[in-house]
C-alpha cells in the first residue's frame, strides 16, 4: 500500500472515530439556567472561583450580619501576625459571651496552644476560642479588631465592617459578593483549609489534661460526601443560618455563600440544590415549608428544639 493511500485510510478513520484521532471528546458542560436554581437563603451567591464570575445571585449585594462566618478573618488576621502556634492561651472572664448567652465547653481557665484554638473556632464555631486569639493577638482585641477591617479593605471588601471577633455581634456585616473574597483569600492559609474541612478533632485541654471531643458545624463535612476546600457556618438570630464554601463541583471550583436561611436544615438543603444544578443544569425540587410561627419578631421552627438553639448561637 502507497504512502498516500495509507494517509487517506488513517484520515477516514480520525473522522469517524474522533477519540483514536485526537483522543475521547469530554462531555459539555451542562446549560446552567439560573432560573431553574430556588434558593430558600435570602442572599446567596454562586461563584466560578477560577474565572471570578458569577454563576449565580441572590440579593449578592445587600449588606446583612453574617455571624459567625466572621471567624475565618479572625483565623487570616491571627496567622497573618505569625505568632506561636504553640503559645498556650488561656480561656478568662472577658471571653464570656454577655451578649447571647451562648454556650461554651471551654471553661474559665481552660489552656490550649494557639494552634487549637484556631481548630475551634473554626470547625467547631467557638466563640471564647475565637475571643482568645484576639485578645493575645498584639495589642490585644480592638487591634485584632481593626486587623480585620483594614485586610477587608485589602481584599476589595467595600461593604465589610467588623465590631468583634466572634460574629456574636449583629453588627458585623458584609455581603454575599464580600464574602466571597474572603472564602477565596482563606483558602490560601493552609490551618484554615484543614481546620474548616475536620470532621471531628479531640483536644487535651489544660491544666486538668481532660479530653474533650468536637465535630465540625457543617453537616456536609461531617458527611465526606463533598470536595471542600473552606468551610464556615454562623448563626445569630439577627443573621439567619449562613454558610460559605470553597468547594469543586462538577470539575468546577465554586465558591457557595448562602446568607439569612432560617430552618435547621435550610442552608445545607440549598447547598444541595447548588451542587445538583451544577452538575445536572436541572432544578432539585424544593421541600415542604415547614410550618413557622413569630416569635419576637423572628420566625422560629415549631419543632422543640430549645436546648440545641442554645448550644447552637453563632454556629
Amino acid at each position: 500500500m502507497s504512502a498516500r493511500l495509507v494517509i487517506v485510510f488513517v484520515g477516514l478513520i480520525g473522522l469517524n472515530f474522533p477519540a483514536l484521532a485526537g483522543g475521547a471528546t469530554p462531555p459539555a458542560a451542562p446549560a446552567l439556567d439560573a432560573s431553574k436554581l430556588k434558593l430558600s437563603s435570602a442572599n446567596a451567591l454562586v461563584l466560578d472561583a477560577s474565572a471570578g464570575q458569577p454563576i449565580y445571585a441572590k440579593g449578592a449585594d445587600a449588606v446583612t450580619p453574617i455571624a459567625s462566618v466572621t471567624k475565618l478573618m479572625t483565623a487570616m488576621v491571627v496567622l497573618d501576625a505569625n505568632q506561636s502556634l504553640d503559645e498556650p492561651l488561656s480561656i478568662d472572664i472577658d471571653d464570656i459571651d454577655l451578649l447571647k448567652g451562648s454556650h461554651s465547653r471551654l471553661r474559665l481557665g481552660t489552656e490550649l496552644p494557639r494552634r487549637e484554638m484556631l481548630r475551634l473556632a473554626l470547625m467547631a464555631s467557638e466563640n471564647r476560642a475565637a475571643s482568645s486569639l484576639a485578645r493575645y493577638y498584639p495589642g490585644g482585641t480592638e487591634a485584632c479588631i481593626a486587623a480585620m477591617n483594614r485586610k477587608a479593605r485589602e481584599l476589595g471588601m467595600m461593604h465589610t465592617r467588623f465590631e468583634d471577633p466572634t460574629g456574636l455581634t449583629s453588627d458585623n456585616v458584609s455581603t454575599a459578593s464580600d464574602l466571597a473574597l474572603m472564602v477565596q483569600a482563606a483558602a490560601g492559609y493552609p490551618l484554615i483549609r484543614d481546620a474548616t474541612t475536620t470532621a471531628s478533632h479531640y483536644v487535651e485541654v489544660q491544666p486538668l489534661g481532660t479530653v474533650l471531643g468536637f465535630n465540625n458545624t457543617n453537616s456536609l463535612v461531617r458527611a465526606g460526601q463533598w470536595d471542600i476546600q473552606v468551610s464556615k457556618t454562623g448563626f445569630i438570630r439577627e443573621a439567619g443560618k449562613c454558610l460559605v464554601m470553597l468547594a469543586t463541583i462538577a470539575s468546577r471550583s465554586v465558591v457557595i455563600v448562602l446568607l439569612d436561611s432560617y430552618g435547621s436544615l435550610t442552608r445545607v438543603a440549598d447547598a444541595m440544590r447548588v451542587k445538583h444544578w451544577l452538575e445536572t443544569g436541572e432544578s432539585l425540587p424544593m421541600a415542604k415549608a415547614a410550618k413557622v410561627k413569630r416569635f419576637k419578631g423572628t420566625l422560629r421552627q415549631t419543632s422543640h428544639a430549645p436546648t440545641a438553639a442554645k448550644v447552637r448561637v453563632s454556629a
